[in-house]
């Protein structure tokens, strides 16, 4: 059970952290906006999820 939910917040944090990068490509290339205002705290977020992994896997009892 903990290998899942370790491997989801993996998972998880992948896709927010790719998101998160690709949403703070500026729009035009000339500008410096992102495409979203909010983008680097998206990829923040998924670096967080990916580290929070580990504790969640080693918190979590195992069933036996």
């Amino acid at each position: 059970m903990r290998k899942t939910v370790a491997i989801l917040f993996i998972l998880l944090g992948v896709v927010l952290s790719a998101g998160g990068f690709f949403l703070a490509i500026p729009q035009d290339p000339l500008g410096s906006s992102p495409k979203m205002p909010f983008a680097s705290l998206v990829f923040i977020l998924g670096v967080m999820l990916v580290f929070l992994s580990a504790v969640v896997y080693e918190l979590m009892p195992d069933k036996e």
